[in-house]
């Protein structure tokens, strides 16, 4: 309630969001509440994955959130720490830079994301606008990549958002909060600087809403931008495959 009521936690909350898309809000919400300082965060078990260990210093300065409970049933409060609090291997960050080819399939990649025809609009007066009565999200090629991509992912939010009018409820005024936070979750997790979407009506968009009405939206948020944010990091860096690598035997 915080978040949607405070728009300095709000921001918080999208840059805490931004910065580990993986998890829920509920679980951003803990972090920031508990540690003002946290930045990337995990359990033992998270860093461990990581190839990074939580410091002995740092053992007893955990915050709490929920984890998967054994054999994966459940969630249970179990101890975090910040990426400060641990060392190992170091932590890469996908930085999409203007006119390289991790942008170029980026760009791609959210614009796949649209439920509408993309349109390309030369005469546009921004980088891209969902039209909610055409049902087409028009594109203009003449901006930089890091203001297109910010404003595509945004006007793909939106498209998905009306749903090919399926959602009744929508406006783009009404929607718009949710539509730029998405962005700006995927600006942040990839480095592309926009800045905050405009929360002088945060306040009143939330008004008189129960706390798991507010819990429920950031969910969508959280899960819509978490799927742009897999599918940008796979198609950018595609696993490997070992099938019919020779496994090299470690030496005695």
């Amino acid at each position: 309630m915080e978040i949607a009521s405070n728009p300095e936690a709000y921001v918080r909350y999208l840059e805490l969001q931004g910065d580990n898309p993986h998890y829920s809000p509920g679980n951003i919400a803990l972090a920031m509440f508990q540690n003002p300082e946290v930045t990337q965060f995990g359990t033992r078990e998270k860093w461990k994955t990581m190839g990074r260990s939580v410091k002995d210093s740092e053992a007893g300065k955990s915050f709490q959130i929920f984890s998967r409970g054994s054999f994966g049933k459940g969630y249970v409060l179990a101890p975090a720490y910040d990426i400060s609090q641990t060392y190992g291997r170091e932590v890469k960050k996908v930085t999409l830079e203007n006119g390289s080819p991790e942008m170029e399939k980026a760009l791609t990649t959210v614009l796949n994301y649209s439920v509408v025809p993309v349109v390309i609009d030369g005469s546009l007066d921004c980088p891209a606008y969902y039209d909610a009565d055409k049902m087409e999200l028009a594109v203009n090629p003449d901006y930089p990549d890091n203001e297109a991509f910010a404003a595509i992912a945004a006007e793909v939010a939106h498209s998905r958002l009306h749903a090919k009018g399926v959602n009744a409820y929508y406006t783009r005024a009404e929607c718009d909060l949710d539509a730029q936070s998405i962005s700006c979750i995927l600006c942040r997790r990839f480095g592309v600087e926009r800045s905050m979407p405009d929360l002088s009506r945060l306040g009143e968009l939330y008004s008189g809403w129960a706390t798991p009405e507010v819990r429920q939206a950031l969910d969508s948020v959280q899960d819509m931008s978490k799927k742009m944010v897999n599918s940008i990091e796979r198609n950018i860096a595609p696993p490997e495959h070992t099938r019919g690598n020779p496994v090299k035997r470690p030496e005695r």
